[in-house]
């Protein structure tokens, strides 16, 4: 795999719009070419992560939803459930391995996000979040209707999400901007699993925290 990464100081994603219709299934389609992409290379601390838990992370949209693809490096047994179920989410997707991306659509909320997340067997989960003076509160039935699909090779796996626009995630504009950040999960549980795109700098391991976005243009 390619390791031309954008910096991870880059605060921003540019996804760019497409005409032709993308399904989630074609994770080689030549579109994706054309959209750049952005590094997820460092640990949710700051700390560099070593070059083969590096992912990329590309964004762009179509009329019909918004479409996102990581490719990974892979060069560690992977870390998935036995016994996969794709149709429907899987709660505590996050403690095996997994690629997220958070999105706030309303610029003037940050704190109220959705959190978005596919992993290597194709399984799913999607939440609604609302970060308040008292914690995280989860909309733990928000549905969005949202698609994946994933292919494991040898020292890479591919995934892409699918999330059609909603009344709760709305068809941008161009040029609209959203709050997002990216994330990989991958290996056993310590706190070498957990690379961000924007470090969240937390003194433990936690993505919640929308004061480190970056931003995710409509082009």
């Amino acid at each position: 795999m390619s390791t031309d990464y954008n910096s991870t100081g880059a605060k921003l994603v540019i996804a760019p719009h497409v005409s032709s219709p993308l399904s989630v299934d074609d994770l080689n389609n030549a579109i994706w070419d054309d959209v750049e992409p952005v590094g997820i290379t460092h640990y949710w601390s700051g700390h560099e992560a070593p070059e083969q838990k590096y992912a990329r992370a590309q964004v762009c949209w179509s009329e019909e939803a918004l479409h996102v693809r990581f490719v990974c490096n892979q060069h560690e047994p992977l870390l998935v459930s036995s016994n996969p179920i794709t149709d429907g989410k899987t709660i505590g997707l996050w403690e095996r391995d997994v690629c997220e991306i958070f999105v706030a659509p309303d610029p003037t909320a940050p704190n109220r996000y959705f959190e978005f997340e596919a992993a290597p067997t194709g399984e799913w989960v999607d939440l609604g979040i609302l970060m308040t003076t008292y914690g995280k509160e989860t909309d733990w039935d928000f549905q969005s209707g949202m698609s994946t699909a994933a292919r494991v090779q040898r020292e890479r796996v591919t995934i892409c999400m699918r999330i059609p626009w909603s009344d709760r995630i709305p068809k941008p504009q161009h040029g609209d901007q959203w709050g997002v950040n990216l994330f990989r999960c991958v290996g056993p549980e310590s706190e070498q699993r957990y690379l961000a795109w924007q470090p969240t700098q937390t003194l433990l391991p936690n993505f919640h925290v929308p004061e480190a976005f970056g931003w995710l243009r409509f082009v």
